[in-house]
């Protein structure tokens, strides 16, 4: 349980008091955000001691009397405003106008508490206050993370591109400076390995693209309902296309038709990504599977989209990282292999877009086998 500091400024002894006696055993509860805490108690007199207890004992919310011997209640809020305080404050007073009250609004007040008030009343004015400050620190927080995210993400994006960037300027400076000579068949292999190097930097920034799309919700979705046996059939083709490299084979098993409520480029993009992969980690004559179900029952329709490879498959402690982004995995048997580390990740964020649910088994040296589960009722 967490405990905020409440610091009550006001000249009447009896005020403060009340209030102490109030919060003392109140325990506030937000469930929406997960949060229980309690009050801690600090009192001052005078404007003069309130600024002191502001500076050295940082609570989270100030309670604030408007007329005050000394400094007035404007007077501290101004104070607050220049040392750049962070503090919550809700005026006390009884002496409160609409002018008194534009103007501490525009010095940064955020609630105001007339006297005489309720033990109930004094509650709720917290119960705001509490609620306003814990939405505000998660607000923080979350922003903190995005930022610690993104900075991570362009941190591993650099270097991601520095490698193959500083490869491609190796094999152009070589071309340039006639290295093999002048015969421009001699730098025909340079030429290739800078082709394949750009084609994983477009790669890998296609997949960024697809990532910040689906994450941001600005990805345009067109949902309507589709044969989705037809979408894996478009994407075995496209498979089929890149298999030779490995002398792999991709194949779909026969299956009547199946209709999703879906977005026909998603599921394929889905399909393509677990396929490149099913293809990029198998064997020389290897083989993928890709096999579609549907399962109806009274209350429930149940699509299942699985894609089996005889690849080098992996350990349990591999799995475990499989769909962070740029989460490749790395040893002897993949080192050579090229990839983004994204696509199980726009695979994963796309499968959650249909409350779905992704599974893995995989058994090293025989194999991997991935399981897309969709669940909608009936009706849907």
């Amino acid at each position: 349980m967490d405990r905020l500091k409440v610091l009550v400024i006001d000249d009447e002894p009896g005020i403060r008091m009340a209030i102490n006696r109030s919060l003392q055993n109140y325990v506030m509860q937000l469930p929406d955000l997960g949060s229980t805490f309690a009050f801690d108690v600090i009192e001052a007199g005078t404007g003069e001691e309130g600024l002191e207890c502001l500076m050295s004992q940082k609570p989270d919310i100030l309670l604030l009397d408007y007329k005050l011997p000394g400094i007035s209640g404007l007077d501290v809020l101004k104070s607050i405003v220049d040392n750049k305080i962070d503090v919550l404050t809700i005026m006390i007073t009884a002496y409160a106008s609409l002018d008194t009250a534009i103007l501490a609004t525009k010095r940064g007040a955020y609630d105001f508490l007339a006297k005489p008030f309720t033990p109930t009343e004094l509650k709720s004015a917290l119960y705001k206050a509490g609620k306003h400050l814990m939405i505000q620190r998660e607000a923080a927080k979350l922003a903190a993370e995005r930022k610690q995210v993104r900075f991570e993400l362009l941190s591993v994006v650099a270097h991601e591109l520095k490698a193959p960037t500083s490869a491609i300027e190796g094999y152009l400076m070589m071309m340039r400076d006639r290295v093999l000579g002048d015969d421009l068949s001699k730098y025909d292999h340079s030429i290739e390995r800078a082709t394949i190097r750009l084609h994983g930097m477009r790669k890998l920034i296609s997949d960024l693209l697809d990532l910040t799309r689906i994450e941001s919700g600005r990805k345009q979705r067109n949902l309507d309902s589709y044969d989705v046996m037809a979408i894996a059939a478009r994407a075995v083709e496209s498979g089929n296309e890149l298999a030779p490299d490995k002398n792999v084979t991709v194949k779909l098993a026969d299956g009547d038709p199946i209709f999703m409520t879906c977005d026909a480029n998603e599921i394929e993009l889905i399909l393509n990504n677990l396929i490149s992969n099913a293809i990029k980690y198998n064997k020389d004559n290897g083989q993928v599977f890709v096999e579609l179900h549907e399962f109806k029952s009274s209350d429930a329709h149940t699509i299942t989209m699985a894609v089996r490879d005889t690849g080098i498959g992996m350990t349990e402690k591999e799995q475990e990282r499989l769909f962070g982004e740029f989460s490749r995995i790395k040893n002897e048997k993949t080192r050579q292999i090229e990839g983004s580390g994204l696509g199980l990740a726009i695979v994963k964020k796309l499968v959650d877009q249909y409350y779905g649910v992704i599974t893995v088994n995989s058994v090293p040296d025989e194999g991997t086998t991935f399981t897309i589960t969709f669940k909608f009722p009936t009706s849907f």
